[in-house]
């Protein structure tokens, strides 16, 4: 029987959680999660400097909104450094690994010589093969032994079969001077002890997976599987940077997206299935496998995020949007919705989540529902309600009293005044909308007379008709 598939996140806490790192989140997240794994999240806190708690409070946040759950505590690297130091002594003692003496005036004055006959050449130590007994009492750092000719391959499942030629690899350090490990080291010590069966991550670090290797080599520790994914582009093809616009997570939920959308696009950007566009949760997670990751980078559209989110929204559960939304109010600093605006919110959703992509728009077109009495007309709503038009509202208010309180009822009703008045129906609405939500766009109007009720909905007319 085939091994569980544990698969990890491994973000550095030095800032937001980037765009390009949720996609990987995720793409780990349904690879796991489709196949009954471990998806696991290690924060890279190493760099002690720049590593901060607001920043990891900033990434569970952003994986949190994105709905990946992880399994078991976040693991912090830094907390395993002995873990780390003691594998180094380990590679000593097998010989794959050495002690090295050399000083930044030595390493220096070797690439000096390099340089001066005209050629590159990676660093070679002269304490490579050095015995113990020439040790001097300084200070060393623990090199790994690398292959110095041959080739290391890497069998990547997006990039195929990849070739580093060894000369061209250093022995790279291990084990600092003082004690404390590389960030070579410690991903492959903690992939090692975490059981980590698949590593997705971004193709710049392809490079590092041909040093990686040489560690798990060393150690006689099996080999993980290698996804290498291309970055995310903007539009211009060009690296994501800010000038594209949002780059962390949480602005995308600031901006109003539902998390839903932001999921469905991100799994699209980059990986195919057949022509999927718009999928759930649960069929991207049956349908997400590595060999559907393309090698081209991928561009990030907008556009095409906020149809995707479109779809997601009016797919959504009411309930389930509602509770989005108040999350979203509550992050962009908005007043909270009150008991009464809740429940009108939810009554009217299916009503306003098919013509939504964000939450911004969602709530601008649910102002009839969210609004209350004296409804303030805007420019165009005060130029719907002219003298005429008052006075079939006020003519109407009187058949509304009594009306029962169905589209099926309210047709012929609002038909008959319209005829009455000698106008079209499509006439007739622009006052009726200016009367019920103060503004000339709005969802239909027999939708809002049904979401706010009779006696609202005639509280409203009476209102304008005076």
């Amino acid at each position: 029987m085939a091994s569980q598939i544990v698969t990890r996140f491994a973000p550095s806490p030095t800032g937001y959680l980037h765009i390009g790192g949720g996609r990987t989140a995720l793409f780990y997240w349904l690879y796991a999660r489709g196949r009954g794994g471990k998806f696991l999240l290690r924060i890279e806190d190493t760099d002690r400097e720049r590593s901060t708690p607001k920043a990891t409070a900033a990434i569970l946040r952003g994986l949190t909104w994105l709905g990946l759950d992880w399994d078991g505590e976040p693991v912090s690297q830094f907390a395993r450094k002995d873990r780390h130091a003691e594998v180094a002594h380990q590679m000593l003692a097998r010989g794959t690994a050495y002690k090295c003496f050399s000083s930044q005036e030595d390493i220096a004055a070797f690439r000096a010589e390099a340089e001066a006959r005209g050629s590159y050449a990676v660093f070679q130590s002269p304490w490579r093969d050095a015995v113990s007994a020439s040790y001097p009492d300084l200070p060393y750092v623990i090199r790994m032994r690398a292959p110095r000719n041959g080739e290391t391959v890497i069998e990547d499942r997006v990039q195929g079969t990849v070739r580093f030629r060894n000369d061209q690899l250093d022995d790279m350090i291990c084990l600092r001077s003082d004690g404390t490990p590389t960030y070579m080291l410690a991903v492959v010590v903690d992939d090692h002890d975490m059981g980590v069966t698949h590593v997705i991550r971004g193709d710049d670090h392809l490079n590092n997976a041909a040093r990686h290797k040489m560690i798990y080599d060393a150690m006689d520790w099996p080999l993980p599987v290698w996804a290498h994914i291309p970055l995310i582009h903007g539009p211009d093809g060009k690296k994501l940077s800010k000038r594209h616009g949002a780059l962390g997570v949480e602005e995308y939920q600031a901006m109003g997206y539902p998390a839903a959308g932001m999921r469905n696009y991100l799994t699209r950007l980059g990986w195919a299935h057949l022509d999927e566009e718009i999928f759930s949760t649960g069929q991207a997670l049956r349908m997400f496998d590595l060999d559907g990751i393309g090698r081209a980078p991928a561009r990030l559209d907008f556009k095409k995020l906020e149809n995707t989110c479109g779809h997601q929204m009016a797919m959504a559960d009411d309930a389930a949007l509602l509770h989005e939304l108040q999350a979203f109010m509550a992050v962009t600093g908005r007043s909270a919705l009150s008991a009464t605006q809740s429940d009108l919110l939810l009554e009217a959703m299916y009503c306003l989540k098919d013509r939504a992509k964000t939450f911004p728009e969602l709530l601008d077109k649910a102002h009839f529902a969210l609004t209350s009495r004296p409804i303030v007309a805007d420019t165009g709503a005060q130029v719907a309600l002219d003298t005429v038009s008052r006075g079939i509202l006020q003519s109407l208010t009187l058949q509304l009293q009594n009306a029962q309180w169905t589209k099926t009822d309210l047709e012929p009703i609002l038909n008959a005044a319209a005829a009455e008045a000698g106008i079209g129906f499509g006439k007739l609405a622009q006052p009726l909308r200016a009367a019920l939500a103060g503004r000339t766009a709005t969802p239909s109007v027999y939708d809002m007379m049904l979401v706010i009720g009779r006696d609202e909905t005639v509280a409203r007319l009476r209102d304008a008709s005076q």
